[in-house]
């Protein structure tokens, strides 16, 4: 056993992910445990879109368990009626936990996890300045918590263990998420968020201009080196167009190669530099005009200013909320795919006359809309929101809300269209309407209302 257990710790050491076949041997030699490996793949040509947000908040986590509040057949994948060979249910987790660096600390803990009859699905290590960091996804009897299986990993030598439950979206390994990942980074320069959070699972990422660092008390870009840095739960990055990215996890600290792929994903998209789908979609509104649905992007802030002087003052202080004068202000910030997604209604001589905005607000998610007056009450309006739900369901946001005037009876006609779920809020004038994406929703995003005539 000494030979394997030696391999598995030089792979260890090097911070890559144990092969299938060293977790073979080292299978074969404790089978009297009932130990087994086995590597699961999901073939797909992205990730899946519900990790691109928080995990469920959790009412079983201890100190050394991370938030899960699902049990054990909640939800498809995390967990397998009749899956475990022993019969019963079975659960998916995810488990971290820090070992000894030295040879045997592992079989000892993959015995332990043997006796238990709790397989072991993938392995990766996280080497770091004492000990290693080993990544498990585990499937578990069903009957096993989460707490059980912290003390259970603890009795066997580990330390500061974190567990959390997994699905089959899980399954993926670390090296084909990654290429999938950096895959729709490149196609699209707004995935750059969604894909680190879909990399470093439940986080807050925050993409500071560099103008506001300083309003905002946040580190100044001068002050974060070009390689970015690591302080244990906050990692943060040179954004491309200047400014930081800091991406946030209390619950789980960063590993020096999480780090190291956060930090490649963001330099990708500064060497690709502005960059959107050209897809376009002509469509024939209900009183029978075509129009052009686009994505856009800083480059038409020239475009959006011209449409905001054909825009009366109230159509203006219905979207901004504030003094119409500085409404170009904000199309730096709303066109930039840095904060969100941003869809565009041209005529066919190309001018602008609609702007739809999905904005990544934290953990949350905001859409807006502004219409020019000439152009309101065509469907436009509705057009471009249901459009904007189809795709937050689409990376996996639990709701949407449109921040307006309680007189903007457009908005909210808008909103009513989507036949979901609703929720008002309303604060001396103001009014927060929220659209909740239930699971039905998000599975079967709102279709556009207008006809699809053809697609440049």
């Amino acid at each position: 056993m000494s030979d394997v257990t030696d391999a598995v710790a030089h792979f260890a050491e090097h911070g890559t992910v144990v092969p299938a076949l060293v977790l073979a041997s080292l299978a074969a030699l404790i089978a009297t445990a009932g130990f087994r490996t086995r590597w699961s793949r999901r073939h797909g040509q992205a990730p899946p879109a519900d990790d691109t947000g928080a995990r469920p908040p959790t009412t079983e986590g201890t100190a050394g368990t991370a938030p899960t509040g699902r049990t054990p057949g909640s939800e498809p994948g995390g967990s397998e009626p009749g899956g475990s060979e022993h019969g019963g249910e079975s659960a998916l987790w995810r488990m971290r936990t820090t070992v000894r660096d030295a040879p045997g600390s592992l079989a000892v803990l993959c015995a332990a996890l043997a006796e238990r009859r709790i397989d072991i699905l993938s392995l990766q290590t996280h080497p770091l300045a004492e000990g290693t960091v080993d990544e498990f996804l585990l499937r578990a009897p069903g009957e096993l918590s989460g707490t059980e299986l912290a003390d259970l990993v603890t009795a066997a030598g580990g330390a500061r263990t974190w567990t959390e439950r997994a699905d089959a979206h899980d399954l993926v390994d670390a090296p084909t998420r990654v290429l999938a990942l950096a895959a729709r980074t490149a196609l699209d320069a707004a995935e750059l968020p969604l894909a680190l959070r879909q990399l470093l699972g439940r986080c807050t990422i925050r993409s500071l201009p560099a103008t506001a660092e300083a309003r905002t008390g946040a580190r100044a870009a001068q002050d974060v080196p070009p390689e970015g840095t690591l302080e244990d739960t906050v990692l943060r990055l040179r954004a491309p167009e200047g400014g930081v990215i800091s991406v946030e996890r209390p619950h789980l600290p960063f590993t020096p190669a999480e780090f190291a792929r956060a930090r490649a994903l963001v330099e990708l998209d500064a060497r690709l530099g502005p960059r959107i789908p050209h897809a376009r979609d002509v469509l024939t509104l209900p009183e029978g005009s075509d129009i052009t649905v686009r994505r856009a992007d800083t480059r038409d802030v020239p475009a959006a200013k011209a449409m905001h002087e054909r825009c009366s003052a109230r159509t203006l202080g219905l979207r901004y909320h504030g003094p119409v004068g500085d409404a170009d202000r904000y199309l730096n910030h709303l066109l930039s795919p840095r904060f969100g997604r941003t869809l565009a209604a041209q005529t066919a001589s190309g001018r602008i006359v609609a702007l739809g905005h999905l904005l990544w607000d934290g953990d949350e998610t905001e859409v807006a809309l502004l219409v020019e007056d000439g152009w309101q009450r065509r469907g436009i309006g509705g057009e471009l929101l249901g459009r904007l739900v189809a795709m937050a369901a689409e990376t996996g946001c639990e709701s949407v809300y449109a921040v307006t005037q309680a007189s903007n009876t457009g908005m909210v006609a808008a909103m009513r269209g989507l036949g979901l779920p609703l929720d008002y809020q309303i604060e001396e004038g103001t009014l927060v309407v929220t659209a909740r994406l239930d699971p039905v929703a998000r599975s079967a995003a709102p279709l556009p209302h207008g006809e699809r005539i053809g697609r440049e």
